[in-house]
């Protein structure tokens, strides 16, 4: 049984339009944003959860609903890279490259866009912290291999938080350079032998903790909490003396196991994402001024919830669902996107994952980026 620690909320009716009155007041700009990815969650997915379980929905206290079109400039079926970075940086670009465009000019990233602004910054993910996803959000390369180069970028960025796996890029590297010591330099004080107590942590310093040599553990592996706690942390510190902020949350082990099309791993990362969005949700019902946003990069596995069909009686021949595939790679169905907050009512509807950028900076600044 899994627990989820939610408040009850008093939410909106499910938004079906974007439709906005030219001469209605403009939408409230959030003093925070939690942006949570569950990688590779398409809708069956999250469907899944509805029927694996007695607790309650997370999903229901979502506001409003979107729909995200994933494709990339050079795939119709996209990869996390170039889906991170058109989330990350509001362009479109080609599978495989992470904050470049097509050309593989640097574009501005979200955290590089708001940090002027006062906002702090933050990742937590499952995999490496320097994997596609949580890359998108501060590195620029050519290639999402170049994981190496990316840990560089990251200890010269504007992330004040960051939580995850990926010591091997960090610290025994090809080139030997030892980032740890250079993330001292630069301001971090990085942790690679566990997540510390909420209060710990002192105000106004950067913090990095690298709790795997590569990716975390799955869930059922001794994974379980880290990303919830993790979520916690980051949020606990980022909002440290009221200052606004920015976080990303990636469960990234949803992807893994729908390529594996490993039905158990798929259900135990899902609920342990949303663990994690029970948290943002919390944090934000508490706080009044936080814009929570679920979506995904993509969907993985083609996964399907079905029963078996009795072809003479017309109808499934149990009640149960089960889950099935379709595939063990990437599909080109558009994604889901969840929102709550102020500023919410601005990602129903169906449109770009791209968008999804510039709707974030919009409210932040109060001004259109150039798309």
């Amino acid at each position: 049984m899994r627990t989820l620690i939610i408040p009850v909320l008093l939410l909106g009716t499910l938004a079906c339009t974007t439709t906005r009155n030219p001469e209605s007041a403009p939408p409230e700009k959030p003093q925070n944003i939690i942006f949570l990815i569950g990688d590779g969650m398409g809708l069956s997915a999250v469907s899944a959860s509805l029927y694996d379980g007695d607790e309650t929905f997370v999903y229901d206290l979502f506001s409003y609903v979107g729909l995200s079109k994933t494709h990339s400039t050079s795939h119709k079926v996209t990869d996390s890279a170039a889906s991170g970075t058109a989330m990350a940086t509001g362009q479109k670009t080609c599978n495989g490259v992470i904050g470049v465009d097509t050309l593989k000019r640097p574009i501005p990233n979200i955290t590089e866009v708001i940090s002027p602004f006062g906002w702090s910054t933050g990742l937590v993910a499952t995999s490496t912290i320097t994997h596609a996803t949580p890359a998108s959000f501060y590195a620029h390369v050519e290639s999402r291999r170049m994981e190496e180069e990316i840990a560089l970028q990251l200890i010269d960025s504007e992330i004040d938080f960051f939580a995850g796996g990926g010591l091997e890029r960090f610290y025994g590297r090809n080139d030997t350079l030892k980032l740890l010591e250079a993330a001292a330099e630069n301001g971090f004080t990085v942790d690679t032998s566990g997540l510390k107590e909420p209060g710990s942590l002192e105000r106004g310093k950067k913090y990095g903790f690298l709790l795997a040599g590569g990716a975390m553990p799955p869930v059922a592996r001794g994974g379980r909490d880290f990303l919830p706690e993790a979520t916690t942390l980051a949020i606990e510190q980022l909002s440290k003396d009221k200052k606004r902020f920015f976080l990303m949350v990636e469960g990234s082990q949803i992807d893994w196991a729908a390529h594996d099309n490993n039905t158990e791993y798929l259900q135990e990362e899902l609920h342990d994402f949303e663990k994690a969005i029970a948290v943002a949700m919390d944090f934000a019902e508490r706080d009044g001024n936080t814009l929570v946003l679920v979506t995904s990069d993509h969907e993985t596995g083609g996964v399907t919830l079905s029963a078996e069909y009795d072809d003479s009686e017309g109808h499934s021949k149990t009640s149960e669902v089960s889950i099935t595939y379709a595939t063990r790679g990437h599909s080109a169905t558009m994604v889901p996107v969840f929102a709550y907050g102020p500023g919410a009512e601005e990602f129903a509807g169906v449109y770009e994952n791209s968008a999804i950028f510039h709707k974030m900076v919009q409210l932040v600044t109060g001004k259109k980026q150039q798309e």
